[in-house]
């Protein structure tokens, strides 16, 4: 056990994906998410053993339950981790979603590489067994302990811990941690993924008055968001470009809060008539499910959206909503001709959404819609540079049909809804630790902050430890 306070960075260091901080201190070794690695080039982490004993981790601090931050949990259950794993009510529901989800792609991925190489004589660099299994994930489970917004746990001694509204997703947190050393005290703040200001749904992200260290996400620190109110306009003007041609606008989407999202702007468009009455086909049992876990926690809306439900109506449904849920329902969209198509995952990883590209990438008349960050590497990403051809299921598309961005849809905020969110600190931080983005973005805001704070700033390199004491 470490002598004085040490913060080490395993993941979401230089790049975006794989969150994982290992905090410790005199008295307990604490892990702050556990998340999957979602770029190409460095999946191979999630194969790696953890950096530290799973049975010497005290507990985990979960900040939300995107696979990014918690996708890795079955794998430290499975090492042996036995403590608690905090989080909010919010993100134990969804995550636990999320992870039995997961659990159930890995499986099913490694059987139809193995079948898919086998047939074409390639190997892959990586084990045909999973990763985890659904077994693994359900394993996860009871290991979940939910603590509301704002009380304070203690999951070791000489350690104070609250969760506070990140407005990034349903339940999603900021951590702010209290180290007691006896003589004195060291606060650190893990920002999480931060959320954005005035958008539909949720409440604004927390903020601080004081903290020693801060570990803040850069996802967008190199650039700024085009504004909210722009958003429901060229949504509409893709929705109706496309749908005069005869395609399907297809949008690849996160489970979690940007279907819910994209949802709402689906229902006031709708009843402002600024789209005519249209099919839109939710092809993802993880985002159905999610949407019904959003039900349930109304005490988590921003006043708009309550003001939705006072009257009688509901932000993430409307008539031509279609829930897909069986593997024949998604099948018969393939028909569907003037419709949206909603379906996971986010970045074209996996999931239904190849699907559907594969049958409208070829279609002049379709459009590709991303509404998310898209990690380099990504299917999506490269759809979004231009690719003239991609690989889908082992086969090669020409890319034929419209790609485009709706920029502003983000559950991310930006550079200077970032800065901002520093500069609400009453007091300038010891050291500021710049994660969760790639290289360019982390460093460019690691220089915004100390030019316009002037507090000591790192972009650390994965692996990297910190002495905060």
């Amino acid at each position: 056990m470490a002598t004085d306070i040490r913060l080490s960075f395993h993941g979401a260091a230089r790049n975006v994906t794989g969150s994982c901080y290992l905090l410790e201190t005199p008295n307990a070794r604490v892990v702050v998410d556990c998340g999957y690695y979602q770029e190409r080039k460095f999946k191979y982490r999630n194969w790696e053993p953890f950096p530290v004993h799973a049975e010497t981790v005290d507990a985990v601090l979960l900040t939300h339950a995107h696979l990014d931050h918690c996708g890795l949990l079955p794998k430290l259950i499975h090492q042996g981790f036995k403590g608690k794993i905090y989080c909010t009510p919010a993100t134990a529901s969804i995550a636990q979603i999320i992870l039995m989800d997961s659990g159930k792609i890995q499986q099913e991925d490694a059987k139809y590489k193995e079948k898919r190489h086998k047939k074409t004589g390639r190997k892959s660099p990586y084990p045909y067994a999973p990763l985890y299994t659904v077994e693994d994930a359900e394993a996860t489970l009871p290991h979940f302990a939910e603590v509301e917004y704002g009380t304070t746990f203690e999951p070791s001694k000489g350690m104070e811990v609250s969760f506070h509204d990140a407005g990034h997703i349903l339940g999603s947190s900021m951590i702010q941690v209290d180290v007691d050393l006896g003589n004195e005290k060291r606060r650190i703040i893990f920002s999480g993924d931060v959320g954005r200001c005035s958008v539909p749904i949720l409440n604004d992200p927390s903020t601080f008055d004081s903290a020693d260290y801060i570990v803040i996400e850069s996802t967008y620190g190199n650039r700024d968001h085009k504004p909210n109110v722009e958003i429901p306009g060229k949504l509409a003007k893709i929705i109706n470009e496309t749908r005069a041609n005869g395609g399907n606008v297809v949008i690849p989407s996160f489970a979690v809060e940007r279907t819910q999202e994209l949802l709402y702007h689906l229902h006031e468009l709708l009843i402002a008539k600024k789209i005519d009455p249209v099919t839109v086909f939710l092809d993802s049992p993880m985002a159905i499910k999610v949407t019904d876990v959003f039900n349930k926690h109304p005490e988590l809306f921003d006043e708009e959206t309550v003001e939705i439900l006072k009257r009688g109506e509901h932000p993430c449904d409307f008539p031509g909503l279609v829930m897909s849920r069986t593997v024949d329902e998604s099948k018969a969209i393939k028909k569907a001709r003037g419709a949206i198509i909603i379906a996971g995952s986010g970045m074209c990883t996996g999931g239904r959404i190849k699907h559907h590209l594969i049958s409208n990438i070829e279609r002049p008349e379709s459009t590709i819609l991303f509404v998310g960050y898209q990690a380099m590497g990504t299917l999506g990403r490269i759809l979004l540079e231009g690719a003239d051809e991609v690989r889908l299921h082992g086969d090669n598309y020409k890319v034929a049909a419209r790609v485009g961005k709706l920029n502003g849809i983000s559950a991310h905020a930006d550079r200077n809804e970032l800065l901002a969110w520093l500069k609400a600190l009453k007091n300038k931080p010891r050291k500021v630790f710049v994660t969760h983005g790639e290289n360019d973005a982390a460093t460019a805001f690691g220089e915004l902050v100390q030019r316009e704070i002037g507090c000591d700033t790192v972009v650390p390199e994965y692996g990297e430890s910190a002495d905060l004491t």
